[in-house]
């Protein structure tokens, strides 16, 4: 979903990728909640993040704790945030109907848009360049 926001709303000015530490394929549950607010994600791959080695990342944004824990080592220049949404897979695992089930993916559907809608404000911060600290000058 967050991929699906992401070039949604930012595809224009940043190259977007989406990968995990496993792939697990598309889950239709998130293809119908992002169907639902007019962005298609059907066509979306489930990918590894080792299938982008050749690609020199600027940030990563790892989205679960298991990635956060588990992502591999990132080259020197390349940052990493942790946002930490609930698993919606999770969450319906138990629900008695399909309107059940819906509803954490709608509700994370909607938190992640929030994220993603400030990505570039984050990223002004994130990219910029180190802040350098001012010596201070003393007076008498």
């Amino acid at each position: 979903m967050a991929e699906g926001w992401a070039k949604s709303l930012h595809g224009d000015q940043f190259a977007i990728y989406s990968a995990g530490i496993e792939a697990h394929g598309l889950n239709p549950h998130a293809v119908e909640a992002m169907r639902e607010v007019g962005v298609d994600i059907s066509h979306q791959q489930s990918l590894r993040l080792d299938q982008f080695s050749e690609v020199s990342f600027d940030l990563i944004i790892t989205v679960c704790g298991h990635a956060d824990k588990n992502c591999p080592v990132l080259p020197r220049l390349c940052q990493k945030v942790h946002v930490p949404f609930d698993d919606p897979p999770a969450l319906a695992r138990n629900a008695a109907t399909e309107e059940d089930s819906m509803r954490p993916y709608r509700r994370v559907r909607d938190e992640i848009r929030a994220f993603v809608e400030r990505l570039p404000e984050l990223l002004g911060a994130k990219i910029s360049e180190p802040k350098t600290e001012q010596p201070k000058t003393q007076r008498s």
